[in-house]
């Protein structure tokens, strides 16, 4: 437990927004003193255009996976702001297209689309009309409806054209902005701020892990079947006691022997990092999970990460709630190793006994701290409903005066998180992380 005046995940919010609140009024002042644009449609058109550049720079930093803010604020959460700046970003880009053609159209006093095919014809013009369809290609194929439909192999390649998208986005800039070359400053603090979402984006997500996985070298050192549907596998390697991991972050893996080097999954860490060894237990649910217990020791691994904010970084309070579903309890068993983990309570849903993975390493490092544990099985459809305000109140009375963890099925946390709310329960005092990809 930490006291501090400021919890981190406020102090990394005020920071990130601080930052984009910033670079907005100086994108802004610039704008102002730049002069306008050739009638009043292609000037509002040059004040949107400037604000879909910030908003691409802002993409770059909520994915470039910066260790500062993710261990405050979270993959999931960064992962749910860059969904919905992406949508902005895409409303945005397309009232900058439409407001230029017909800013140029009332100039030439000509259609809309004779302006259109005349200014695709211009490659400053045509590099920006390429940019904004991969960004509307996107943004189509990340809506709900479709996102379901899709593979994530299938869904992450065609998202990964973002890339290329910023990048004519950038050219684009270059050759067709006024604003940014009206001042030697101006077009400094431009360069400035595109190398430094690029630098954050190329460091955080290649540099970093390419060099942790040279230095660590990471291989698979043993495979243990948990049971019928459940594997660990420990991962060992050089170093590991430099390795920045905390209980309850989780990997990015990859095992280029098993499958191919592009398919990842993102697995807990199941036990607390000893510096020689790391452990992911992992329930078979897909091709992926499904294989692992054919791993071969030895076998070479890649690993991205450690990421995450669910640890002890966030603890507010002496007591904590640990409160798993499934195969989510892997977190919450390399918390309970974490020295100095205190006055416990775990809760661990499960439909029967038989589904506890880990129960008994769980079971034996609750009774080393002195805490208690509750195994709560049943099916929710035959009217097993442990997590109603009243139940967890019963299990735990003093549940307000603890800190709260929770991991587990979207629909078993939505209810606890449900539950705590009810129980007014502080939301600085409530952690939980959903862990994915997409």
């Amino acid at each position: 437990m930490r006291q501090r005046a400021v919890p981190p995940v406020v102090a990394a919010r005020w920071a990130l927004w601080t930052f984009v609140v910033v670079n907005l009024v100086i994108v802004e002042v610039l704008f102002f003193t730049a002069g306008a644009g050739k009638n009043g449609v292609l000037t509002v058109a040059k004040f949107v255009g400037m604000h879909a550049a910030v908003l691409m720079l802002f993409q770059l930093l909520l994915v470039a996976r910066l260790p500062w803010l993710d261990r405050r604020i979270g993959m999931d959460r960064l992962t749910v702001w860059h969904r919905w700046v992406g949508f902005t970003l895409l409303w945005t880009i397309l009232s900058h297209a439409v407001l230029v053609v017909l800013g140029y159209a009332t100039l030439d006093d000509a259609s809309m689309g004779k302006t259109f095919l005349a200014l695709a014809g211009v490659p400053a013009s045509l590099l920006g009309m390429c940019a904004a369809l991969i960004i509307v290609v996107v943004g189509v194929v990340s809506t709900r409806n479709v996102r379901r439909r899709l593979r994530y192999e299938t869904w992450h390649g065609l998202h990964l054209m973002l890339y290329l998208a910023l990048g004519l986005a950038f050219v684009h800039q270059l050759l067709e902005t006024t604003t940014f070359k009206s001042s030697v400053p101006a077009r400094l603090y431009w360069w400035a701020l595109w190398l430094f979402a690029f630098g954050a984006l190329v460091v955080g997500r290649i540099v970093m892990p390419l060099w942790r996985n040279a230095r660590h070298r990471f291989e698979v050192a043993a495979v243990v079947p948990e049971s019928d549907n459940v594997v660990s596998v420990y991962v060992t390697g050089r170093h590991l006691d430099e390795l920045p991991a905390r209980p309850g972050q989780f990997c990015v893996w990859r095992f280029p022997g098993h499958r191919h080097w592009w398919l990842a999954n993102p697995f807990s860490l199941s036990a607390a990092p000893d510096g020689s060894t790391l452990r992911l237990t992992a329930k078979a649910v897909g091709s992926g999970s499904a294989g692992l217990r054919n791993l071969a020791v030895g076998s070479r691994v890649f690993v991205e990460g450690p990421y995450g904010a669910f640890t002890s970084l966030h603890r507010t309070q002496p007591g904590a709630l640990l409160i798993a579903g499934g195969v989510g309890i892997t977190p919450i068993r390399a918390l309970l190793e974490e020295e100095g983990a205190g006055d416990v309570v775990v809760l661990y849903r499960v439909r029967s006994e038989s589904d506890a993975v880990l129960a008994d390493e769980v079971r034996a490092l609750v009774a080393d701290l002195g805490g208690r544990l509750h195994l709560l099985t049943g099916r929710t459809a035959d009217g097993a409903s442990p997590f109603e305000p009243g139940a967890l109140r019963d299990l735990v009375p003093d549940i307000t005066e603890r800190d709260v963890y929770v991991c587990g099925p979207v629909a078993m946390t939505s209810a606890v998180l449900g539950a705590l709310k009810k129980l007014n329960v502080p939301d600085r005092q409530v952690h939980s992380e959903r862990f994915g990809l997409a």
